[in-house]
């Protein structure tokens, strides 16, 4: 007979684990410990760096908090880091790297917030407690204090380790204070309920709800790498929903809530909404390797053109045609609206254009020239729309499903044929730019680029040329272009 773990315990076990952990990393800690008590002073381990080893997913982080002032700081790292930095000293930070582990040690704080923007007025605590109630979440005001004999004491004020045991995010303070202070806070929560897998305490969802369009106060910027870090998390579908259902999504993703009105035609058993949660877990389960935030993200909004092009048709079905363009165009909104990347809005809405294109495929009709074009149109992205198309199938028919995916291997196998006799990751016309001018006698210019356009083309029509058999198509073409 089994006997139930009790949360004493778990509580146990998981605090011997995260000593264990942070022993790994005791030729730093602990003459840093050493250190700062010599000196008279506290150094205690926090934040994330805590629950993160109680969870046994540390990531090698240290952040720590101390009653030193940063000048103090800056002169007990002295001779004993490798290096260090003040670029955070405003803040009360200072950097340092000791044996090739990044540390950062702050001040206590009690900060105030003027509330209109997220910044904070900077203020120095002078207690730990001071320091752990002015943070996001519970389970993020957890502290091991690093002591002079190599010891750490875990510090818990708040209760963060009972939020960490029920795997739940409350907040220190009234949340409706918290989340003035920093509308930012309410996006984190959806991080962390992805990172982390935990759920929101009812007080804390109640308080986004009411104060959702908060969320504007904050930069562009700062709601990107919130949202990356979301939807990179172990359980992204969780952390959007979480956004939706608080109607935080309506104000940062609109066009996701959206979705959820929408019937997909295919996938009747399932709304667009849905539908899309399922295609980001599917793509999800086939990454290899890292999290890819490309396909995660091209996964999440690939049918959010649906919307825009939903038309009730005669006999009471439902059409959305050409919503993949209109789709790739409101990604290119959105995420440039988020200040992403070029590249990153680029490669996302390439592949929400793309994703229907297969479907022409049938039972294998396609000619080798429309393979070719498939795999160069798709380009560097190819292996991420070949995860997005398997993803895309979501029918609960399994003969349906078996069918789709029989079809989009043959169309890989006929890709991997043909690359074996021609580069297809490299598709360029038969005669370059130096050629095309000597053949024509005709100086680089925009006929240049019209002649190499049409080779090309040529190319991708019929595969790879002699270089006579080229040269004649090229004349050939040219003499249409005198007249």
């Amino acid at each position: 007979m089994t006997v139930p773990t009790s949360d004493a315990d778990r509580r146990l076990r998981l605090l011997a684990d995260a000593t264990a952990t942070l022993g790994t990393l005791s030729d730093v800690l602990n003459p840093l410990g050493e250190r700062f008590a010599e000196a008279g002073h506290e150094l205690f381990l926090v934040g994330g760096s805590v629950r993160d080893a109680i969870l046994g997913r540390f990531s090698g982080d240290l952040d720590f908090t101390t009653d030193a002032r940063p000048e103090k700081v800056q002169a007990l790292l002295k001779g004993w880091v490798d290096k260090q930095w003040d670029t955070g000293i405003e803040f009360g930070t200072i950097s340092a790297i000791k044996h090739g582990q990044e540390i950062e040690i702050t001040t206590f704080r009690a900060d105030a917030y003027d509330r209109v923007s997220r910044n904070p007025i900077v203020e120095y605590g002078t207690t730990l407690a001071d320091d752990l109630v002015r943070r996001d979440f519970t389970v993020n005001a957890m502290a091991m204090k690093i002591g002079a004999d190599g010891s750490y004491t875990f510090v818990d004020p708040l209760n963060g380790m009972d939020a960490l045991l029920a795997g739940e995010l409350d907040t220190p303070s009234a949340p409706e204070n918290s989340f003035n202070d920093d509308p930012l806070r309410m996006l984190r929560a959806a991080r962390f309920v992805s990172q982390l897998g935990f759920t929101l305490n009812n007080r804390v969802f109640e308080a986004i709800k009411e104060m959702a369009s908060q969320i504007e106060r904050i930069t562009a910027e700062r709601v990107q790498v919130e949202l990356n870090k979301m939807i990179l998390g172990m359980y992204p579908v969780d952390g959007i929903n979480m956004m939706v259902d608080s109607g935080l999504a309506a104000y940062v993703l609109p066009e996701v809530p959206q979705m959820k009105l929408e019937i997909d035609e295919h996938h009747q058993h399932k709304d667009v909404y849905q539908h899309s949660l399922t295609v980001l877990q599917q793509a999800i389960d086939l990454e290899e390797g890292d999290p890819d935030l490309v396909l995660r993200w091209a996964a999440l909004l690939h049918d959010i053109g649906k919307p825009d092009t939903k038309r009730n048709e005669p006999g009471g079905g439902v059409s959305f045609h050409h919503h993949e363009v209109v789709g790739a165009k409101l990604v290119r909104k959105r995420m440039r609206a988020l200040k992403f990347s070029k590249q990153m809005v680029d490669d996302v809405s390439q592949l929400v254009f793309l994703h229907l294109r297969f479907h022409g495929y049938g039972k294998g009709q396609w000619t080798d020239s429309a393979v070719r074009r498939y795999v160069t149109d798709a380009g560097e992205l190819l292996p991420r729309l070949h995860k997005l198309v398997r993803a895309d199938c979501t029918t609960r028919n399994k003969r349906r499903a078996a069918q789709l995916q029989a079809t989009y291997d043959d169309i890989e196998e006929r890709i991997a044929r043909i690359a074996e006799q021609e580069d297809l990751a490299r598709v360029r016309p038969d005669l370059d730019g130096n050629a095309i001018m000597e053949l024509l006698n005709i100086p680089a210019g925009p006929q240049v680029g019209k002649a190499w356009t049409f080779l090309k083309e040529l190319r991708l029509d019929r595969g790879p040329l002699e270089r006579d058999e080229a040269e004649a198509e090229l004349l050939k073409w040219w003499a249409t272009q005198q007249g």
